[in-house]
């Protein structure tokens, strides 16, 4: 077989396997929401804290500039191993299933969260906090890595064919609901202990990270209530009885669909560009540049947050009318000017311009992020579905994810804050490319 072509994706047609006894594709897709939601709260904590507390708390000596960008290249280190748990997971993923996948991924999120609470600060074990919550939170990204691709195809590989837009909308609100969710736990423990004070610092913080033992359990137990997917169980059959040699889905997966990984990667840099930028650096340089305080700043990242999950079900619905393509290259196209436009309007230090600006980053990100959910799946073979999604996917998040804000820090210090604007508007110039290269996948079925 070879990678997609227009006409493929127009001609390919065949009837999906019969869904599993007791399993509903609305069951799976509020699992895959649960998981994700979970997931991603795991990971936008430590943003948060990244952005409010970790330089205070890990990297003491090293002053406030020089503290906040330690604290924000500890935030990309997540990006980094994404890419590589993309990998083992999609192995896995592919070879044992998807189910069976995603619940390692959520055990693994799980440990290294609640073991970033109970971390001791630079000031109890010296240069030893720092070293070891960059191994956790390498452990998040790896798990990361791994969830999104699989949350994803288990929606998609249930969804009827004319509805995957809409289905796979469930698992892409995982990130609103997850920043809501890290937004209010912060919000919740500096009302109780303080805004400021040092019981904030030394153990406030800790508990939106031990609170996630909790959602976890719920995660495994939703996880745990579906049967694997139709397709790979149809697939798997068909393999089993197969002669050919038995590859490895990384190999096969970069020899048959490079060009679909890279394009994808490149077509989603935009994307994640936005979104991080949108909630852990914006979160910084509102209370660190424009001195806001801290519960206006994280009402503000609730309130986009709520703009943004509005924004990913209409165009994850409206992608099954008019094509996955044409949604997220319009979210680009905007993208360009209003990159280059956010940080004079942020400058005017105006509360509300902060919050409408906030509100249309993340907007523009939702318009692309809805959509992706059906085209990654939809792009790549069965076989080694897992594996190409979850790569292009996380390759994505180094481009667009682990640079901006390691970067946005040190340009706004030599250049203005104008020049976070001009990377952020050449990233969404690159994705428009992309988007545009790839083929429109709507048609496409994954039986």
């Amino acid at each position: 077989m070879t990678s997609i072509s227009p006409d493929d994706a127009v001609t390919r047609t065949s009837s999906a396997p019969s869904a599993a006894p007791g399993t509903s594709v609305r069951k799976v897709a509020i699992a895959s929401g649960i998981g994700t939601t979970i997931e991603f709260y795991d990971f936008f904590i430590y943003g948060t804290a990244a952005a409010l507390v970790f330089p205070t708390v890990f990297f003491p000596a090293l002053g406030a500039t020089a503290g906040t960008v330690a604290s924000f290249a500890t935030f990309a280190v997540a990006f980094i191993a994404r890419p590589a748990g993309a990998v083992l997971f999609g192995h896995f993923g592919d070879r044992i299933g998807r189910k069976k996948t995603l619940i390692s991924t959520l055990l693994l999120m799980g440990i290294s969260t609640f073991a970033i609470g109970l971390l001791p600060g630079a000031e109890t074990i010296g240069v030893a906090a720092p070293i070891i919550l960059v191994l956790l939170r390498f452990g998040q990204g790896f798990a990361v890595g791994g969830e999104w691709a699989g949350a994803t195809l288990l929606t998609a590989e249930y969804a009827p064919a004319k509805k995957r837009g809409f289905y796979g909308m469930f698992p892409q609100l995982g990130p609103s609901a997850a920043f809501i969710l890290s937004s209010a736990t912060f919000l919740v423990t500096g009302a109780v202990f303080g805004d400021t004070n040092e019981v904030f610092l030394d153990f406030g913080w800790r508990i939106p990270f031990l609170f996630s033992a909790v959602l976890v359990l719920i995660g495994l137990y939703m996880r745990l209530a579906i049967e694997e997917t139709p397709i790979f169980r149809a697939n798997k059959e068909v393999e089993n009885r197969s002669a050919a040699p038995d590859r490895l889905p990384i190999l096969e997966a970069w020899k048959v669909q490079k060009k679909e990984i890279l394009l994808a990667a490149g077509a989603l840099a935009s994307l994640f560009s936005l979104f991080y930028m949108g909630t852990a650096y914006l979160t910084s340089y509102g209370t660190k540049t424009l001195g806001f305080d801290r519960p206006f700043v994280l009402w503000t990242g609730i309130i986009a947050a709520v703009v943004f999950g509005i924004a990913i079900g209409i165009s994850a619905t409206y992608s099954d009318r008019v094509g996955r393509r044409r949604v997220i290259m319009t979210s680009c196209a905007i993208a360009v000017p209003w990159a280059l436009a956010l940080f004079p309007l942020l400058d005017t230090g105006n509360e509300v311009v902060y919050v409408v600006s906030m509100c249309i980053t993340l907007g523009i990100f939702g318009i692309a992020y809805g959509p992706t959910g059906a085209l990654l799946p939809e792009l790549f073979q069965t076989r080694f579905r897992y594996t190409g999604a979850g790569l292009g996917y996380n390759l994505a998040g180094v481009l667009g994810g682990a640079i901006p804000p390691l970067l946005a820090a040190p340009l706004t210090a030599q250049y203005g804050s104008i020049a976070v604007g001009v990377m952020l508007a050449l990233l969404s110039v690159l994705s428009l490319g992309c988007t545009k290269a790839l083929v429109e996948t709507r048609e496409v079925s994954l039986a």
